[in-house]
């Protein structure tokens, strides 16, 4: 899921590819999108983007005129629209020529100039959304990277909220005080300080002030080139060291420091038509690293960390493990290929009772003078193999037959002898 640094870098993208671009037209929505409509149409327009947590804005500012007497046509806009778009899991935008929209393109911004180009918002899960009211979203917190005084001060002055209760590596995600945090980022900070993931999130944010100064008495800016991307140094056996807590044992600094890190070093490689991410995974400490351990929250949700994971950890919580998730996907699995599974199944199923009853009939057919421990043992057999049916029923037939005239030579041997005494 992209995060804080992923939204910024999009708003990066956008801004230079559209740096002197003309828009026109009316913006538009793919059939399958379920978001709303866009209503902005205008000959000539702009386009430029901001961000803020896990939120970007693009803004459409129509251009003006040279001939101040030239009236707005009716039905075009006149006045600047904020379009806020929320990602998902995978949303991110492509400007490419009209004949190369990506597949799962769902809202076009089309150029005024031959060939024609287009921004796009591409999301091929489709759970991002975009809203043209041109509000970010109130219930979400100042921004980690480029509103760092007040994303301090806001959480330092809740610290008596129950929401602080939960488990450090939780509230992390809670957008209302970290918007901007993810899943990776958590992992990274937790690991540089030594914090167990499941501790309680007052126990570790008790202390902290609304205000943080470095050793030289200057704040922290919200500016990019102020932190460096730092690669983790290795030890002799190739593994990766984690850097001590005493260098950096703020979390909220780390909140704020980190992610401007991953700026610096451009990202999981935003571009879209790049998908080369050595650099990012070189610069991971803990996230989907081998060698550190992963549980799931009490949200479900993956924890990558190393050593203790705390005493707030869930219990009998487990790494999630592939062949576990493969069989809840079958268990809802409805597709054709489930149908076939399910009704092959169905058929062996009728066969197996076919071949169960079929000896209950042949044991109505034979007489009950053929009935004897060998007929059993046949029968059995039966059931077990069905293809040699035929044989043991000539047998019983044989049998019987056989026993029928033997019968009669006992009796007669018998009456010989009883007249011979």
């Amino acid at each position: 899921m992209p995060e804080g640094p992923e939204l910024h870098l999009a708003s990066l993208y956008v801004n230079n590819m559209c740096t002197g671009v003309v828009f026109t037209g009316a913006v538009r929505k793919s059939e399958v999108s379920k978001n709303p409509d866009v209503p902005f149409t205008c000959e000539a327009y702009r386009i430029t983007a901001a961000s803020r947590g896990k939120e970007v804005k693009l803004t459409l500012t129509p251009m003006k005129s040279d001939d101040s007497k030239k009236r707005v046509k009716a039905g075009q806009a006149d006045q600047p629209i904020d379009i806020v778009f929320r990602f998902g899991m995978s949303g991110y935008f492509r400007f490419t020529t009209e004949d190369e929209l990506p597949k799962h393109a769902h809202l076009h911004f089309y150029s005024k100039e031959e060939p024609c180009r287009v921004l796009s918002y591409v999301d091929a899960r489709r759970f991002g959304s975009w809203h043209p009211d041109g509000k970010w979203q109130p219930d979400r917190g100042p921004c980690i990277m480029f509103e760092y005084e007040s994303f301090r001060e806001n959480i330092v002055s809740h610290l008596s909220d129950r929401a602080f209760d939960r488990p450090i590596c939780e509230v992390l995600l809670n957008q209302k005080y970290f918007n901007g945090i993810g899943n990776y980022l958590r992992a990274e900070i937790l690991f540089r300080l030594n914090i167990p993931p499941f501790v309680s999130a007052r126990t570790v944010l008790e202390g902290l002030q609304s205000e943080d100064v470095f050793e030289d008495k200057k704040p922290l800016k919200n500016e990019i080139t102020d932190t460096k991307m730092k690669e983790p140094q290795t030890t002799s056996d190739g593994d990766k060291q984690k850097e001590g807590k005493g260098e950096t044992g703020d979390l909220l600094r780390l909140c704020h420091t980190v992610p401007l890190e991953v700026v610096n070093h451009g990202g999981k490689g935003y571009d879209p038509q790049k998908a080369d991410y050595s650099d990012f995974q070189a610069w991971l400490q803990c996230y989907y690293v081998v060698g550190m351990t992963s549980i799931r929250d009490h949200n479900g949700r993956t924890m990558w960390f190393k050593g203790d994971p705390g005493p707030m950890a869930p219990k009998d919580s487990k790494a999630p493990k592939a062949k576990k998730r493969a069989k809840k996907e079958d268990d809802h699995d409805y597709t054709e290929k489930k149908k076939v599974a399910s009704s092959t199944s169905k058929k062996n199923m009728v066969k197996q009772e076919t071949v169960t009853k079929t000896p209950k009939k042949e044991k109505d057919a034979h007489s009950k003078e053929a009935v004897s421990k060998r007929g059993k043992t046949e029968k059995s057999l039966k059931v077990n193999a069905p293809q040699h049916e035929q044989r043991p029923t000539a047998r019983g037939k044989k049998n019987s037959s056989a026993e029928s005239t033997t019968g009669p030579q006992r009796r007669s041997e018998r009456a010989t002898r009883q007249n011979s005494k």
